[in-house]
């Protein structure tokens, strides 16, 4: 499983990378002169943001699960990954359609990434 989590840190961060620049530089032209431009360019930052921080959290789940052979590192690794794909997909996505009902869907997302650092803090408990 640690190596599944590191694949996925990886390519994670690889894409949180390339979609960050592709936010500041290709993308800002296509959205800047939208009505809500300066809103999706928000929602854009944040969504890489969260995508590569957690893309490190993914890694460190990944660790974990060398140091912890209970169930909760593995919850954290698929929390992340879930929450990855929610959160920052979501907000991705309504970025360049401009469909915001979307962000109905975004605090699910969010809910998993906190799920996901839950059970970190209980890892750390576990294996110190």
């Amino acid at each position: 499983m640690d190596r599944i989590f590191l694949l996925l840190a990886s390519v994670n961060g690889f894409l949180a990378v390339a979609l960050g620049a592709f936010g500041a530089h290709a993308l800002r032209g296509m959205i800047e002169n939208a009505e809500d431009g300066a809103k999706r360019a928000e929602w854009w930052s944040t969504a890489s943001h969260y995508h590569l921080t957690h893309a490190l959290a993914l890694g460190l789940a990944a660790w974990m699960v060398t140091r912890d052979d209970g169930l909760a590192p593995k919850v954290a690794g698929i929390a992340f990954g879930i929450g990855v794909v929610i959160f920052s997909g979501s907000l991705y996505t309504m970025t360049i359609t401009g469909t915001r009902w979307l962000g109905a869907i975004t605090p699910i997302g969010g809910t998993a990434l906190l799920i996901g650092w839950g059970a970190l803090i209980v890892s750390a408990f576990r294996s110190g």
